[in-house]
């Protein structure tokens, strides 16, 4: 315990999606940067809306 082990991919996004599976729609938050395009900030809300199924988003570039 406490040590770093090779996985493959497959299983690191396994372990990633079931870790957060427990959370649902307002408990969870995302944050885009001003750096990305508008087409990126555009996927990233997309994919937050529909997959994460959360309206918690927003922009580093509003503060």
């Amino acid at each position: 315990e406490g040590k770093f082990v090779e996985i493959t991919w497959d299983q690191a996004i396994k372990y990633v999606a079931s870790s957060l599976a427990h959370y649902k729609g307002d408990e969870i938050a995302a944050i885009s940067s001003a750096r990305c395009t508008n087409e990126e900030n555009y996927l990233f809300q997309k994919f937050t809306r529909t997959v994460l199924k959360t309206n918690n988003i927003d922009h580093c570039a509003r503060l």
